[in-house]
């Protein structure tokens, strides 16, 4: 197999992939209309596939994912690429442990972001998945790369996988694709049941020990190995 099929083949996949974990953001109600999107990087290249810009969730396949580059210019694809592929690009650029990125306009997620204001860590969920509260990044507008070097200078000083830009809403990565998707349905998750703690009275905060004894646990003993 020549190296050129063997790099078609890896885009393939990543495009099945990015493709299928759209459909996780409408089914967890995380998104509207055509807002939000998932991006993955192509492993061993300086390429990311991600959703094109205004299309129905219904319409997507893995035809329809379009290729980037690191720049966020257009490789490969006939649609034009999500307006959020700038702010992506330079996430992989800049952090090369990310292997997918998502946003989303989440509801309680966003009005968290829309006062400007981190989800404080009250939660062991939220120990375990984000290493503590989830930060709050700078006001930027879209159609550069400002939105991702607000992420990333945020999120290079916690441990968390999300950040909420002010303003606008979250932002989420993982080593993979499907791992960023997750960090953003428990970032919808725990922005909701702090918002609902908040009526009852003050939440109470976690000792940051056992914080990082419950992250320390979760990401290296839970689950299968």
């Amino acid at each position: 197999m020549s190296i050129a099929s063997e790099v078609d083949d890896v885009i393939t996949r990543v495009r099945r992939e990015v493709a299928a974990l759209h459909a996780e953001l409408p089914r967890n109600e995380l998104v509207v209309w055509t807002a939000g999107n998932v991006s993955a990087r192509v492993p061993g290249r300086d390429l990311l596939v991600i959703k094109p810009s205004g299309v129905s969730y219904d319409e997507l396949t893995p035809e329809t994912m379009v290729v980037c580059d690191l720049q966020g210019r257009l490789v490969e694809g006939e649609r034009s690429p999500s307006s959020d592929t700038a702010a992506h690009a330079y996430v992989y650029a800049q952090m090369p442990e990310v292997g997918g990125v998502v946003h989303t306009h989440s509801t309680y997620a966003t009005a968290w972001a829309s006062r400007g204001e981190a989800v404080p860590c009250v939660l062991t969920m939220m120990a375990d998945e984000f290493g503590g509260e989830i930060p709050v990044g700078p006001f930027a507008l879209i159609g550069d790369d400002s939105i991702g070097q607000g992420i990333v200078e945020t999120l290079r000083r916690y441990r968390s996988r999300a950040v909420l830009m002010q303003n606008h809403g979250p932002f989420t990565v993982g080593a993979t694709a499907k791992a960023a998707v997750k960090a953003a349905v428990l970032c919808e998750e725990v922005a909701r049941t702090v918002h609902i703690a908040r009526q009852l009275g003050e939440p109470l905060p976690i000792p940051q020990d056992d914080v990082d004894r419950l992250y320390d646990r979760y990401q290296n003993a839970y689950g299968q190995r």
